[in-house]
């Protein structure tokens, strides 16, 4: 159908206009509403002109039934006044009457399902504006948090390689580097940190275990 194709136009028109200009993502949904509901309208007035001209179909069956129907009681009155020529015409003008209204009795049955069917696809439109219209306030949600993540992004990424946080951590790595420097050196020159370290636990063990004895025996001597 040819309103369908139409509106199926507009809605890939405007969602790649969005997608070029998302950068003010609120006027371009707004837009989108917008353009959908003018194409909805134009699609609701083609719409009622099919339906119109099914009125119209309709009551031109009508008419021709009703004419047939009229040829009928003039067949029927020539006939009381014994008038068989008239009756036979009469009757003729019916059968035209009868043949004209069922072909127009088909094109409005045809009418009739193409209107149903235009109206089924309309009110289908309807409800996916109506969806649009309510997934518009989270989609700007959507959008609005995925531009905030963006800007916190970019912010990190600059914290990490310019700010003062980079420069501490780059302090730190290099404090750290000269310590390992000093270890190997000493590993070098044959001080091993880590046996150095040990050593000092044993002599401040030994230097415990004095001070207990000495402790032990100054109280011995004060009880004699």
């Amino acid at each position: 159908m040819k309103w369908l194709d139409n509106f199926t136009l507009v809605m890939r028109s405007s969602v790649t206009t969005l997608r070029e200009k998302v950068e003010d993502p609120e006027r371009m949904l707004h837009q989108l509403i917008v353009d959908m509901e003018e194409e909805l309208d134009a699609v609701r007035e083609g719409v009622a002109e099919a339906i119109a001209d099914e009125i119209q179909l309709g009551k031109r069956v009508q008419k021709a039934r009703e004419e047939s129907d009229q040829w009928l009681d003039r067949a029927t009155t020539a006939i009381k006044r014994n008038d068989e020529k008239a009756s036979k015409q009469a009757l003729d003008q019916k059968v035209f009457a009868d043949e004209r209204a069922d072909t127009l009795q088909e094109e409005y049955q045809k009418q009739q399902d193409q209107t149903t069917k235009l109206q089924a696809s309309l009110r289908d439109l309807e409800d996916k504006i109506r969806q649009a219209r309510q997934k518009r306030t989270l989609l700007l949600a959507r959008m609005t948090r995925a531009n905030s993540s963006r800007r916190i992004n970019r912010a990190m990424d600059r914290a990490e390689n310019r700010s003062a946080f980079a420069q501490f951590s780059r302090l730190e790595d290099r404090v750290e580097r000269s310590e390992a420097m000093c270890d190997a050196y000493d590993r070098l020159e044959g001080r091993d940190p880590e046996s150095e370290e040990l050593k000092q636990q044993f002599n401040e063990e030994d230097r415990r275990e004095k001070v207990r004895k000495e402790f032990e025996e100054l109280k011995q001597r004060m009880t004699n």
